[in-house]
């Protein structure tokens, strides 16, 4: 082979990488755009006949749905009232998606002392540069009961997978909310005055109220 067919072949050769590697970096931004930029809506939850009556009982148990004779006049009594909120995470996002319109932009997650969310927010048109695409958000609490007191702590959000800084949320993160803005008179002081505990692991949430 001569050395003007070995130079053809070898710029072939670099050719074909170049178009190779081109595809690929194609391929991957598509995919990144696509994946953060229009993120597929989630799968609203359902729940099977049997789990739909334990939860029915549950939410009447608490006074939800109200049942048809709940207007018949009688005495108010607390005698076998009562005092826990006991859901499933499956329970959980099966309210969110029957009771809200976010069936198909949130989800919850609960794990050992924390309750997470993703969520979908569609942004205006009108807004610059992404206007008309969805903003992808995801965020932690941790829930927890310590010392008599809940304990109420952002862990963090991120935004398209990125992290805010602590700084543009306030300096709010890994900050006990109810420690910090408890002792005011206000909303975390009536909240931790009523709440005797907060129980939160793997796929179930429980909050015990006082008297």
């Amino acid at each position: 082979m001569d050395t003007s067919s070995e130079t053809k072949i070898g710029c072939l050769h670099v050719v074909g990488v170049i178009l190779l590697t081109v595809f690929i970096s194609v391929s991957v931004t598509l995919w990144v755009i696509q994946y953060f930029l229009f993120p597929k809506p989630f799968k609203p939850v359902t729940l099977d006949e049997r789990e739909t009556t334990v939860l029915e009982q549950k939410l009447q148990r608490i006074g939800l749905p109200a049942p048809p004779d709940d207007l018949t006049p009688e005495p108010y009594t607390e005698v076998g009232a009562n005092r826990e909120i006991s859901l499933t995470e499956k329970e959980l996002n099966a309210l969110l998606a029957k009771n809200t319109d976010m069936a198909e932009k949130a989800v919850i997650d609960l794990a050992d002392n924390l309750a997470s969310a993703k969520i979908l927010l569609p942004l205006d048109p009108d807004f610059p540069f992404i206007g008309g695409k969805t903003l992808k958000v995801n965020a932690g609490m941790e829930l927890a009961y310590a010392n008599n007191n809940p304990i109420i702590k952002l862990k963090g959000v991120s935004v398209w997978g990125v992290a805010v800084p602590n700084a543009w949320l306030g300096n709010l993160k890994n900050v006990d909310l109810v420690s910090e803005f408890g002792g005011n008179a206000g909303f975390w002081q009536s909240f931790a005055a009523g709440v005797e505990d907060i129980h939160v692991e793997e796929d179930h949430l429980l909050i015990k109220l006082k008297e």
